[in-house]
């Protein structure tokens, strides 16, 4: 079913991210939006085949032009902080949460405070937005029915972090009008350079120990020594991750910032340490949704002035249709030799990387790509896929099946009448370097070969008769192309009291060595 709440717009708080010597700090709160509304001009090549300019004008105006969005500023003052009755604040608002404030030597004393500081300056904030919201009659809001999101960059998700999971910094009340949180490259788990795994607590300079992990451990209120990237008192499953995968256009500090952070970053976070997990609606571990673009942590191509990461970001917070997809393995052939050479009691190991692009029906970019080449293919190794005695056949490890994407969509955004959603997925998975007795096995090795290959289809048609509100079909696209038409036979999915949908299975069966066996696993779920 679409989505039926009465404001599917909820006010939206954007919280930026590190600032770390005092010329940044001046330079950020010298911005209104303070980076919400930098946008990007990159090239792309028409079907003419000239290269042509394509801008995207920042989240800032396309939410206003896209959604109807409303900044807070009037004749020079923020609406919000002021005291200005004759002013009324509009529900779909966009608020800049200007805590680096306080750290200006123009606004404030040049002395930063503390995360937890800023953690319940936001409480604070949310509860004065809701004030001046709810005083709005136009609105027809109670402050019992407001709800907030927080969409933010970097360091800006662990404020909201510490805001949420922290019960000491700020009020229940202000927690529990967050509905979801959107985060850009945010370290959920810390940063790790080459040259120093977790950033040292006593470096102080520029407050860069925000990013320690055992600091991170105190705000967050995690206990020390555990995983700092558990997200508690707060639904997983309403936290965005938006993950970089381009290390090489942040241009910080001269490059040695991306160098330090290596391939398999956005050029300051690391891409294993940007996401978040915790308990769902069920008690079990579920990991948030993510995504991955090929972009850098800030600048001209960084990934909140991206047209991926807009689009990620409306679907998630306006969507109504949420679709996972996961690969269940069952058995992995090897070649012909290799086997030959496991038979005669020779030492077999592999790994496996799947990559996954997915992108929506009508555009031309991608909501995320996982590729080898861009270092963020999906990594497993045979014994994580198959644990026990390697190059025996067992019952698979679900717990290890590769996530390979969360995808939201919007009807409100469909291009047929029928208000239907749809997306295409490539998955890929490729052919290992083989080790025979510790000696790599190239005999019949060509490099970028796979084992499995598809392009599948999904399409979505809302229908208020059927299980979930949802009917879906799927199809191959070298069998017909751009056409879904086959009908998924669907299964209940129940995780939990509060989330039901439908799920359905796409069996792969591929016989020739090495070939794989196993399923892709669709689960789809109404979103709101």
């Amino acid at each position: 079913m679409a989505n039926t709440s009465q404001h599917p717009f909820h006010p939206i708080i954007y919280v930026r991210g590190f600032a770390a010597t005092q010329g940044e700090i001046e330079e950020t709160v010298a911005d209104p939006y303070m980076g919400f509304n930098i946008g990007s001009t990159k090239s792309r090549v028409a079907w003419t085949g000239d290269v042509k300019r394509f801008f995207f004008e920042s989240p800032l105006v396309r939410l206003m032009s896209d959604h109807k969005y409303q900044d807070v500023f009037v004749e020079g003052d923020d609406l919000v902080a002021a005291e200005r009755a004759d002013q009324p604040v509009p529900y779909r608002c966009i608020i800049i949460y200007r805590y680096y404030d306080e750290a200006s030597k123009d606004f404030g004393d040049g002395k930063t405070p503390p995360i937890e500081h800023f953690a319940k300056g936001l409480g604070t904030l949310i509860l004065r937005l809701r004030q001046k919201v709810c005083a709005n009659k136009d609105n027809n809001i109670t402050p019992k029915d407001f709800r907030v999101y927080l969409v933010a960059h970097s360091m800006g998700g662990l404020i909201c972090r510490a805001f949420l999971q922290n019960s000491k910094l700020g009020s229940a009340e202000a927690r529990k009008a967050v509905d979801k949180l959107y985060t850009y490259a945010t370290p959920h788990n810390g940063i790790d350079m080459r040259i120093v795994r977790n950033v040292p607590g006593w470096l102080s300079f520029g407050d860069i120990n925000n990013f320690n992990r055992e600091k991170m451990s105190k705000y967050l209120a995690v206990p020390k020594g555990d995983d700092v990237s558990v997200v508690k008192n707060f639904p997983p499953e309403r936290i965005f991750n938006l993950v970089g995968t381009n290390p090489g256009d942040y241009t910080v500090a001269g490059g040695i910032s991306a160098w330090a952070a290596g391939d398999s970053s956005d050029g300051l976070v690391r891409i294993e340490n940007a996401t978040t997990h915790g308990p769902g609606s069920d008690g079990k571990d579920v990991n948030s949704p993510r995504a991955f673009v090929h972009r850098s942590h800030s600048g001209h191509y960084g990934i909140v002035n991206s047209e991926e990461g807009y689009q990620n970001l409306t679907r998630f917070l306006f969507g109504a249709l949420r679709v996972d997809g996961i690969m269940d393995i069952d058995d992995i052939t090897l070649p012909v030799e290799v086997q030959k050479a496991h038979e005669e009691g020779k030492s077999i190991r592999a790994s496996y990387q799947f990559e996954i692009v997915a992108s929506v029906r009508g555009c031309q970019w991608q909501m995320t790509r996982r590729e080898v080449r861009e270092h963020s293919a999906i990594f497993r190794s045979y014994d994580e896929l198959f644990p026990g005695k390697a190059g025996t056949k067992r019952p698979p490890a679900r717990s290890k099946s590769p996530h390979l994407f969360s995808i939201f969509l919007d009807p409100g955004k469909s291009v047929k009448t029928s208000k239907s959603v749809s997306f295409a997925f490539d998955i890929k998975v490729l052919v290992p370097d083989y080790v025979v007795d510790g000696v790599l096995f190239l005999k019949r090795h060509y490099e970028g070969g796979f084992i499995f290959r598809e392009l599948i289809l999904v399409e979505a048609f809302p229908d208020e008769t059927v299980p979930a509100g949802w009917r879906i079909k799927y199809g191959f696209q070298d069998i017909n192309p751009g056409k879904p038409g086959v009908s998924a036979e669907t299964r209940s999915l129940v995780k939990g009291k509060l989330s039901a949908g439908l799920a359905f299975d796409i069996p792969i069966e591929q016989k020739v060595r090495p070939g794989l066996l196993g399923k892709l696993r669709i689960e789809a779920r109404p979103w709101t």
